[in-house]
């Protein structure tokens, strides 16, 4: 149950993450916006690390493989995609494509075992679902 309350709070702040950005970018510009996205999140990571134990930093360079440390990267161009979709197709279609396509990625990357996550089974269900999912844009769109 707690996994899914913090899901749902995840989305919720996500949502409301790319309106503030996508605001922030029309009174400055998207790398600026995205820059300081970045910047702030650093900065909370370093409250909370203060905050929680501080864990030995070294171990950084001991995560295996080392592309999993692209994770900064990624957020990078999540918090353009996120600013531009935001910015041409509002809040909500914007939410709802993005919903959509981390859906069918995450079943991918577990049907696939891809990143050491643990393969799973091919389930006729989650690809109905996904299906119902897109379904769920063109019926939103019009």
């Amino acid at each position: 149950m707690w996994g899914i309350l913090i899901a749902l709070l995840s989305g919720a702040l996500m949502s409301v993450q790319g309106v503030f950005n996508t605001e922030v970018t029309k009174q400055t510009s998207i790398w600026v916006s995205a820059g300081w996205v970045q910047l702030t999140a650093f900065a909370m990571c370093l409250v909370m690390w203060l905050f929680t134990g501080r864990h030995q930093i070294g171990g950084l360079w001991q995560v295996q493989p080392w592309y999993m440390l692209t994770g900064g990267i990624l957020g990078a161009f999540i918090t353009f995609t996120v600013i531009k979709s935001v910015g041409s197709l509002g809040p909500a279609r914007s939410a709802l494509l993005i919903v959509v396509a981390q859906v069918i990625v995450a079943y991918l990357i577990e049907l696939f075992g891809l990143f050491g996550v643990e393969k799973a089974g091919f389930e006729w269900k989650k690809l109905i679902g996904a299906a119902v999912a897109i379904i769920g844009i063109a019926i939103f769109r019009h």
